[in-house]
């Protein structure tokens, strides 16, 4: 069995890779659609010897299949939120103190403790339906503040720029995380000076606004609230880590996570830094499930591990991966 504070404790980057090498194996063997997967690609344990050579399980199958490596039962399901009439993709959670550590610890590293702020959550497309990781994940932070003021708004924006005012203008730390439509919504009605606060948004216009490209969404939203950065966080319901971003939409992720880019045409051709193409996420946390995904995101990874997200493809089917037939 694997140690899961081994995942939480990586120090380097050898120390990633063994780990994710004895990930992959306990997965081959735990997890019956994943084993399929690598049946069909005539990929074995023995044939893997680093974690280019690991194959990504493509994304969709997280719609059609029960993707786990665990025998004990399911805590909670996690669910994306879909547009109306798509299937929406199912995560089964077999143990949340791994999503837990996973989200707390990742956001330590790059924000300290939930405790230094006022969390101020804008998410009203989440709030309004059942399994989203992302509200456990923010009702834990929200929680964790400890501030009187921290919580959800969802129709009273009125309130929401009275208190974020307020509290701007006191000098307290305040986290504004919303999900973009929102935050757009709120610009649009209010302009805002601030200060102290963090403006984070969780991408997505969830079929309410036209989509923007980044560089327009951020421009919009530091116009309307006054900052110099918009933060970002990058997470999927299929995973339990989330990549931040500072500004500039340039995501870092957390020691155990890694993103690699593929070949948009070979999608079992992993690219080299620089070069655009599919984001695979290996993410350790994820250990009963899959810890190894092919999303449908577009993006490229620069030399230092960081990583920008260009946008997503075009057709619903990952290219050169028809292997749905499982």
């Amino acid at each position: 069995m694997i140690d899961t504070h081994a995942i939480f404790n990586i120090q380097s980057e050898q120390a990633f890779s063994d780990l994710a090498l004895e990930i992959f194996k306990f997965q081959f063997e735990n997890n019956k659609v994943y084993r399929s997967f690598c049946d069909l690609l005539y990929v074995h344990p023995s044939d893997i010897n680093t974690i280019q050579d690991i194959p990504f399980l493509p994304i969709q199958f997280f719609k059609t299949h029960p993707v786990i490596s665990s025998k004990e039962s399911i805590q909670t399901i996690f669910t994306s939120s879909g547009t109306t009439g798509s299937t929406t993709s199912n995560h089964f959670v077999t143990d949340l103190t791994i999503y837990e550590a996973s989200f707390k610890k990742g956001f330590e590293a790059f924000y300290g403790t939930a405790e230094d702020y006022v969390v101020l959550a804008l998410l009203p497309s989440y709030l309004e339906r059942e399994g989203s990781s992302l509200i456990y994940m923010v009702n834990a932070l929200v929680s964790d503040s400890k501030h009187p003021d921290s919580g959800f708004y969802l129709n009273n924006i009125s309130e929401l720029k009275n208190t974020l005012n307020k509290l701007d203008s006191e000098g307290k730390k305040v986290l504004l995380i919303g999900v973009s439509f929102a935050l757009l919504d709120l610009v649009e009605t209010y302009q805002f000076h601030l200060k102290n606060s963090i403006v984070m948004e969780t991408g997505g216009m969830k079929g309410r606004r036209k989509e923007l490209i980044r560089d327009e969404l951020h421009a919009q939203l530091k116009q309307g609230f006054g900052v110099e950065n918009i933060h970002s966080e990058y997470g999927m319901t299929e995973l339990l880590s989330q990549a931040y971003s500072k500004g500039n939409g340039i995501f870092e992720c957390p020691p155990w996570m890694k993103i690699l880019t593929r070949d948009t045409e070979d999608a079992l051709s992993i690219q080299p830094f620089g070069k655009t193409g599919g984001i695979n996420i290996i993410d350790l946390a994820n250990i009963n499930s899959c810890s190894f995904i092919a999303t449908q995101d577009l993006g490229r990874v620069h030399n230092d591990g960081s990583f920008e997200v260009i946008g997503r493809f075009d057709h619903s089917d990952i290219r050169g991966c028809n292997l749905m037939v499982l």
